[in-house]
């Protein structure tokens, strides 16, 4: 059993990889989608109650969100994993300018996710984590070090 929490402001891939990398293997858990928080922790307690692999698609900013899930996992047994997305911001707010409809973003909202934003750490309760690159039309994915936060 395995929940995975992306982490990162907005146009920085996590949608696009949760897409190619976990949409056979794992129930996408995103408030852009479900729309209340409500509803986003019922999807959360039926995946731990059946044992169902989730990945919550979510900026996860801060060590306070993700600890909401992080306790929850835990205490279900569950492994639980992180994935940083990386991005310098001018680069999440051109590709979010890019964007159309309700998927783009005001940039005081990307704005504000990056200045809320705080580095996961291993002492959080993960029992692995990553570091996640957009290199054009692909991902680079690092075990996480100190030395691939540079």
């Amino acid at each position: 059993m395995e929940a995975v929490l992306f982490t990162g402001v907005q146009a920085t891939g996590k949608s696009t990889f949760y897409r190619s990398r976990f949409f056979r293997t794992h129930v996408r858990v995103s408030l852009d989608q479900l729309r209340t928080r409500n509803r986003e922790r019922k999807l959360v307690e039926f995946c731990l109650e059946t044992g169902q692999p989730f990945v919550v698609d979510n900026t996860n900013p801060t060590r306070a969100e993700r600890a909401r899930y992080v306790g929850l996992c835990r205490d279900a047994g569950f492994r639980v994993e992180a994935y940083y997305f990386q991005s310098l911001i001018r680069d999440a707010l051109a590709r979010n300018r890019s964007r159309t409809g309700d998927e783009r973003v005001p940039d005081a909202g990307v704005l504000g996710t990056y200045g809320r934003l705080e580095l996961p750490a291993k002492a959080e309760g993960f029992d692995a984590m990553f570091y996640v690159r957009l290199r054009g039309a692909d991902f680079e994915v690092e075990v996480w070090s100190d030395e691939a936060r540079s």
